[in-house]
């Protein structure tokens, strides 16, 4: 194994060696947790067993193609699932009950006991990011390290007003909306944005438009928050008030990053990720 890790320097060369072709594949499947069929990409043979945890009507396709491809396969074992009713996870049809980010987080956790991973980490973007909060408050026993992104434990007025600029799908970019309209048809992605908007407006409504900001002190495990300077989507103040309230958390601040800096600087921050979670 030690000879397919040549050091970084040497890495351009590997493209022709043995490394490249070494559990680099990704396989996608099923499997039934909680009444529900779970579609999920895994990929790396590594003993560090790690969870990607997409965004709004996001999947592991969409959302994390740079991370499947180019994390280190030896050192860890790599894990995308899609929602149940976001990308392949349908049916059911995505709904937005109260209690939405719960069950996000139950599947998730269940999804990779149901995988046999005893402990494993998670890496969350966005919405992902809130369940993935939730899932490392709720069973500390099961995670090992945890990264969010583009998160928040509670929803303002300001939010509020942030997510009704996006709830008009015709409006979002073409480079953001095609590949969604080619996995979900322009109807079912529509109707479910409109429906994702109404569902987490309605934290705003809760006493400092809690989410999980109760829970935030429950999270006993190494936390690296990270966060785009430029995030059109989640002010700053977010991620600043999880990292205040995640005892021991790290803070990383992307200057030019954005809601999706995972992807548009892929590289810098898979190192940072990877850095963190050895």
């Amino acid at each position: 194994l030690l000879q397919l890790q040549p050091p970084a320097r040497a890495a351009p060369l590997t493209a022709r060696g043995p490394a490249a072709c070494y559990g680099t594949s990704i396989t996608s499947a099923k499997i039934q947790v909680n009444g529900v069929h779970l579609h999920y990409q895994q990929t790396g043979e590594g003993s560090h067993a790690v969870l990607l945890l997409p965004g709004m009507l996001g999947s592991g396709q969409t959302d994390f193609g740079p991370q499947l491809k180019s994390m280190n396969k030896q050192l860890f074992t790599i894990v995308a699932w899609d929602p149940r009713g976001y990308g392949k996870s349908i049916p059911p049809s995505r709904d937005f009950p109260p209690d939405f980010f719960e069950r996000d987080a139950k599947d998730a956790v269940d999804l990779m006991q149901a995988l046999k991973f005893k402990k494993f980490s998670l890496l969350g973007w966005s919405d992902g990011g809130i369940t993935a909060l939730i899932a490392a408050a709720r069973y500390p026993n099961l995670i090992h390290k945890l990264v969010v992104w583009g998160a928040n434990a509670s929803v303002t007025q300001e939010d509020v007003r942030i997510y009704n600029g996006i709830r008009d799908v015709s409006k979002w970019s073409e480079k953001v909306k095609k590949p969604l309209e080619e996995l979900y048809g322009h109807k079912y992605f529509a109707e479910t944005c409109e429906a994702w908007v109404d569902g987490i407006s309605r934290f705003a409504e809760n006493s400092d438009g809690n989410i999980c900001q109760q829970l935030l002190p429950d999270i006993k495990c190494p936390t690296f928050i990270i966060h785009g300077e430029k995030d059109p989507l989640v002010p700053q103040a977010h991620a600043e008030y999880i990292h205040k309230h995640i005892k021991g958390s790290r803070l990383l601040l992307m200057p030019e990053g954005k809601h999706n800096l995972h992807l548009r600087f892929a590289e810098d921050f898979n190192r940072e990720v990877e850095n963190f979670l050895r």
